[in-house]
């Protein structure tokens, strides 16, 4: 016997002693009829919706142009030292020029939907007060050659861009006033978009911009609340959300619906048996108290309350009602999975940590777990009786270095995005009601305070000359578009 052959070496040997020993009984057989049978165990629903993603401030630069106003995100970012390299989204991917020629990428996909988002400050430049006709046609213009490629338009009314004046003028989300404002901005958009925009999401991630931008300070506007203005930070955000919803039903067209895309904190059970599943759907339930729970039942959970205590948010039983307007459907952002498993505290569950051997991509946060587009829809079904999801975002970083002859071969890319469409075929398969997913991201952009360092697209863009590659996970992602199946 060879005794140097290692560990690795001796699963290679056996495994293709395994396949040898396997192929006479598939001849046997009809590999043909295996081969379909396969494809239908990954093959989505007839009319699953297949999409891509955006947001205004990280793909469409023009920031001077056509009365937009100055956002947070410009501040910030022109601030030194809050984004890596001092990267900023003057210029981005150009998309506000160029959105012609983004829009054949995605018919190129094959995609039939795109979810991008408007800039705020481009339709109201000081957040309130009179409307800039000029902001409202890029996306009128927008719109239309979407619909003339066979592209439905899904609008985010809010992601990150908040007006600076609204910051100015009362610490942006920390104020009642930006609430209300959001919800006369979303109306005004509303009633100008929706004979053609069927799908509205009113705000992108609570759970990231709240908190990222107003608790930890690494995003815009920058902020370290001590808790209790924090708090009621959170409180005016989702109540924003609210006041966008009833403005929206409002002033929409008939059959105008509405939801939101929160990223969730998606919790699943370390080990799939009774126990640790009932308490991943208890962890789901209270790790989101402070935003898709209270938006879902219209009530803060008792132990949010206690964990909070002297600064839980001030609010009312009107505040709650509004807050809680019904949805049409549920977005879901979903990257990682939070490891859930049964205990016996007072609530039942604890989070289980990764050690430091877990694997991510290229973000260090990033961490792989595809089981997570499996538990998060079929959680948020199964909890608030939710009847039409989307997966508004999915997809990973990578290190995305062009090889000699000019294409990238992001083959961790193409991985990821197959194991977690398998996941998402198991809960289709499973009856969970999700309609759709929309892959983050179309092409690589400004990734916030990251800047042009990480790349999330299927496309590969050269920030010196705007030009748009096809990654080979663009390749994989139209062929499973084609197939309605996991390719």
């Amino acid at each position: 016997m060879d005794h140097d052959i290692s560990r690795r070496n001796f699963a290679r040997i056996a495994g293709l002693g395994a396949l040898s020993a396997a192929l006479p009984a598939v001849a046997a057989g009809k590999p043909e009829e295996a081969s379909a049978a396969a494809a239908r165990a990954r093959t989505f629903p007839r009319g699953f919706l297949w999409g891509t993603a955006t947001a205004s401030y990280q793909v469409e630069g023009a920031v001077n142009e056509d009365g937009r106003g100055p956002s947070i995100w410009d501040t910030f970012s022109h601030t030194p030292g809050k984004t890596v390299n001092g990267a900023t989204g003057d210029v981005a991917d150009d998309h506000y020029h160029r959105y012609k020629q983004d829009v054949q990428l995605m018919k190129a996909l094959g995609v039939k939907a795109y979810r991008f988002s408007i800039a705020w400050p481009r339709v109201f430049p000081q957040g309130s007060g009179s409307p800039n006709p000029k902001g409202l046609d890029f996306y009128n213009r927008l719109v239309d050659e979407l619909l003339a490629n066979g592209i439905a338009p899904f609008a985010t009314l809010y992601h990150w861009d908040l007006p600076q004046a609204l910051q100015d003028n009362g610490g942006g989300w920390e104020s009642r006033d930006t609430a209300e404002a959001f919800g006369r901005y979303a109306g005004y958009v509303a009633q100008h978009l929706s004979d053609r925009v069927k799908h509205f999401f009113t705000i992108n991630e609570f759970g990231a911009f709240v908190e990222l931008g107003y608790r930890i300070g690494i995003h815009a506007p920058g902020l370290q609340l001590p808790p209790g203005r924090f708090n009621q930070t959170r409180h005016h955000a989702v109540l924003g959300h609210g006041l966008a919803v009833q403005a929206i039903r409002a002033n929409a067209k008939p059959g105008t619906k509405v939801g939101l895309a929160e990223n969730m904190t998606i919790c699943c059970p370390v080990i799939e048996d009774d126990a640790n599943i009932r308490a991943a759907e208890r962890a789901t339930r209270e790790m989101n108290a402070q935003y898709m729970t209270v938006i879902q039942e219209g009530r803060y959970t008792d132990a949010y309350l206690a964990r909070t205590v002297a600064d839980s948010p001030k609010f009312t039983p009107a505040d709650l009602k509004v807050i809680s307007s019904p949805l049409d459907f549920v977005g879901i952002n979903i990257y990682t999975p939070t490891w859930i498993r049964a205990d016996d505290s007072p609530l039942g569950f604890t989070p289980v940590p990764n050690p430091s051997s877990y694997p991510h991509m290229a973000s260090s946060w990033l961490t792989i777990g595809p089981e997570a587009l499996y538990w998060g829809p079929r959680n948020v079904a199964k909890l608030w009786k939710v009847k039409e999801i989307y997966i508004t975002e999915n997809g990973c970083s990578s290190s995305d270095v062009p090889a000699a002859d000019g294409k990238v071969y992001d083959t961790d890319r193409i991985m990821y995005l197959r194991n977690y469409l398998t996941q998402l075929q198991r809960a289709t398969t499973d009856a969970v009601p999700v309609k759709g997913y929309f892959c983050w991201s179309l092409m690589d952009n400004f990734e916030w305070a990251d800047g042009y360092t990480n790349r999330f697209g299927l496309h590969y863009v050269d920030y010196a000359t705007q030009t748009r590659t096809p990654k080979l996970s663009a390749s994989f992602y139209r062929e499973t578009i084609r197939r309605n199946a996991v390719a």
